[in-house]
């Protein structure tokens, strides 16, 4: 039957013939289907190689993917949207594609613009992990899910949290062929007078064709002229791993059992032609799976649509399929059940020829025919909903629901990072890595986070050691013969270093600053003012735009205590000049920014633009910090509304491409920070909305659904690669996170109040 649609072009993704596997066969046959039924639609496939050769794929395949080649995937999705196909449609199972559960996948998909409907051959119980990450984004990616098995359809809202309207019930498809007598096949095998038992597909050990074979004496006993036939070369994955091992030991079952008579190898993967006649011949189809959880077999649906009585352990698309006298279910692994029931069968023609007739009349709602239109259908709801329905979902549902809610503050994790010397750099895992010393840079990082804290109401009794901690370690990082901080220093308490960078000692001058105009003990702050005015100079002959602006944003918290420092208000001054003259030379169209490319602590430059010209009432400095602060925040919107940070491997240069990984906490740190601000002056709803999707990254409201805030420790996993997080929970990736929760709770605390003020009040109205 050839039926109208308005979609014109269909790609299908997923393995594909010649390659041998079951997914390979099913979107063949899918595509030839849909063709079929749709003349009008333009289908081809993209399918997936796990060998360093090609395949000798068949014109319809137009682009191939290397299965471990994250790149590869990217450009997939690129020639997609080239392609400007209406519907892409996925074979889903975890062992096709690369990276961890298969998580490459994900790559392309969430760059692309036209809906997705992904048939999951797999939806397992008991996930680990990666796969239940993995299959949550694929939900969130995808505009309409297909499962073949009520069972499937249970699990997808059950285990994964599935929308169930968004999944369609869609039977394996199966060809038409014509109900026969097995004996009409029989005789070109070679096995005409006898009864044929039929197993096929790829072979593997959780086939379980070793507990048929030892079933075979007690039915032989009964049935002398029976033959077991097994159709099937060794899996491709099984063959490269282990060679024929699982082969070769069904061998040394038959020649223990003496079955040599009866049993028949056949070692090779065969067309659909000679596939229909094999199962032509059968008077029983045996499925002996091992795994319970196999939701589809390809094998088992074929069979069964022929009309083959079946005799089957309990996998859950058997106990399914073959309820309602359509079939004969007996436990996993138990010979003496199979040759009871296949003896059972073989006696009574009656019951068998009945289970016949009720596989072969519900087989024909299965053939590929009927099955193309019920894909169609789901293509037809998927292109009518839009490819924005999916990446909307991504953004509100899927790897979950965006957070509301802030986690509570858990400290742990930065108490056990801390020594009497200062904060470690690193971590391995969970644990502190001492081995690897101290930073400059994150003790300041460490310092300011202390004095933030100390603003709140919940403040734990050890905020206060830990600032004093901290600001000991500015101090002895500080060397006065050249006015400039150390940076790093080893777990001897020596200095690795002459002096630090420039970006290090901006930090301090930040932290510095910070102590002054916020703590509220005294001696801390004369102590931090001392050194604050001591290494505040040497700023003025720094060449690094980061040193300015943390040492500008730094200022500009001194100041808030010290408002008449003529020292400060100079350096900030010349420092703010310095950033005005570098936006007008690179700054162009479509490139708001100061520098040639994009690289980390971005937000920074913006933010301090934009307190120092409030403070000073510059507009047009003013101005400026929320031009570009808008323009980054633009720049780092992905498609799906969430916050995708420039990736430190490789950033963005102006008109090059960008890096989408590896994503740092310290950019969505800086980006919280920077709304807030620009919120705090302007009283745009806009800019604490934009805060708090840079704040829901790490609670996993980014590319890849995955929560960067470990709850448990109070720690942050180090950063987002393309398919995992980095989970290492170092002291600038905690920090980050606890500045971003402390900064947003301050502003929430102080919401009721709030109001714009001074220059930013009248820039409002």
């Amino acid at each position: 039957m050839k039926t109208a649609s308005n979609i014109r072009t269909i790609a299908f993704l997923g393995d594909y013939l010649p390659r041998k596997c079951g997914i390979a066969t099913f979107t063949s046959d899918l595509l030839g289907a849909v063709a079929a039924r749709h003349p009008q639609a333009r289908c081809f496939a993209v399918p997936v190689n796990d060998i360093s050769g090609c395949y000798r794929y068949p014109d319809v395949v137009r682009f191939e993917i290397e299965e471990q080649d994250l790149d590869s995937y990217r450009r997939a999705a690129g020639f997609l949207n080239s392609s400007n196909v209406d519907i892409v449609s996925v074979q889903h199972e975890f062992g096709i594609f690369g990276g961890p559960a298969g998580s490459h996948l994900l790559a392309l998909l969430r760059e692309l613009n036209a809906p997705v409907v992904t048939t999951l051959h797999t939806v397992l119980l008991k996930p680990n992990a990666d796969q239940h990450r993995v299959m949550r984004k694929l939900i969130a990616y995808s505009t309409r899910l297909v499962v073949m098995t009520e069972r499937g359809r249970t699990l997808l809202r059950e285990v994964y949290q599935a929308p169930p309207a968004k999944i369609d019930l869609i039977p394996h498809g199966i060809p038409d062929v014509t109900f026969v007598a097995p004996d009409d096949y029989k005789d070109q095998f070679g096995v005409g007078g006898r009864k044929v038992l039929l197993t096929f597909g790829l072979l593997s050990p959780n086939k379980g064709i070793e507990h048929v074979l030892n079933a075979l004496p007690d039915v032989l006993a009964e049935f002398p002229n029976l033959v077991y036939i097994v159709l099937g070369a060794t899996h491709p994955h099984e063959l490269r791993t282990r060679g024929e091992a699982y082969r070769l030991g069904l061998e040394a079952i038959v020649r223990k059992n003496k079955l040599e008579n009866h049993v028949i190898f056949h070692n090779r993967f065969v067309d659909l032609k000679e596939l229909t006649e094999f199962i032509g011949a059968a008077d029983l189809y045996v499925t002996p799976y091992l795994d319970e959880a196999q939701i589809t077999s390809g094998t088992l649906a074929y069979a069964f649509g022929a009309g083959k009585a079946v005799v089957s352990t309990p996998y859950w698309h058997a106990a399914e399929l073959l309820r309602d006298q359509r079939g004969v279910l007996v436990p996993f692994a138990d010979p003496r059940a199979i040759a009871r029931e296949v003896s059972g069968l073989l006696r009574d023609g009656t019951r068998r020829n009945a289970m016949s007739e009720n596989a072969y009349r519900l087989g024909r709602t299965m053939v590929w025919s009927n099955t193309a239109g019920l894909y169609m259908g789901s293509f037809e709801v998927a292109r009518h909903q839009g490819a924005t329905a999916s990446r909307e979902s991504v953004a509100v549902s899927g790897f979950g629901h965006r957070p509301h809610e802030s986690p509570e503050l858990n400290l742990d994790h930065l108490y056990q990072m801390t020594d009497s010397t200062g904060i470690f750099q690193h971590a391995s895992f969970t644990a502190p890595n001492p081995s690897e010393g101290y930073c400059t840079d994150d003790n300041a990082r460490a310092l300011i986070l202390a004095v933030f804290l100390g603003q709140l109401e919940e403040a734990p009794k050890r905020v206060p050691a830990l600032a004093t901690t901290y600001a000991a370690f500015l101090n002895d990082a500080f060397d006065p013969k050249t006015a400039r901080f150390h940076n790093f220093l080893g777990i001897d308490r020596r200095w690795l270093d002459q002096q630090g960078s420039e970006d290090c000692h901006g930090r301090a001058i930040w932290a510095l600053g910070t102590a002054v105009g916020r703590s509220p003990h005294g001696n801390s702050r004369m102590t931090a003012e001392q050194l604050f005015r001591q290494a505040l100079p040497t700023v003025t002959d720094f060449t690094s735009p980061r040193a300015w602006a943390f040492s500008l944003i730094g200022i500009h918290e001194y100041l808030g205590r010290r408002k008449s420092d003529r020292l400060a208000s100079d350096v900030r001054e010349e420092l703010t000049g310095r950033l005005m003259t570098i936006f007008d030379k690179v700054a162009g169209p479509g490139w708001t920014w100061f520098e040639e490319g994009l690289t980390y602590d971005n937000a920074k430059l913006a933010h301090a633009l934009l307190v120092s010209g409030r403070a000073t009432g510059q507009r047009r400095v003013y101005e400026r910090g929320i031009q570009t602060l808008r323009w980054l925040v633009n720049v780092q919107t992905s498609q799906h509304g969430q916050l995708r940070p420039i990736g430190s491997n490789g950033f963005y240069k102006r008109n090059g491409a960008r890096a989408h990984f590896d994503q740092q906490p310290i950019e969505a740190q800086t980006t919280v920070s920077a709304c807030l601000e620009a919120y705090r002056a302007t009283a745009d709803p806009w800019w604490y909305e934009q805060a708090q999707c840079a704040f829901d990254w790490f609670l996993g409201w980014n590319d890849l659904g995955l929560e960067l805030y470990a709850r448990q420790t109070g720690g942050c996993r180090d950063g987002l690669h393309a398919d995992r997080s980095n989970e290492n929970q170092g002291a600038e990736s905690m920090l980050a996170f606890l500045l971003s929760l402390a900064e947003m709770r301050l502003i929430q605390n102080t919401a009721n109040g709030f109001q714009p003020a001074g220059l930013a009040a009248s820039m409002a109205q």
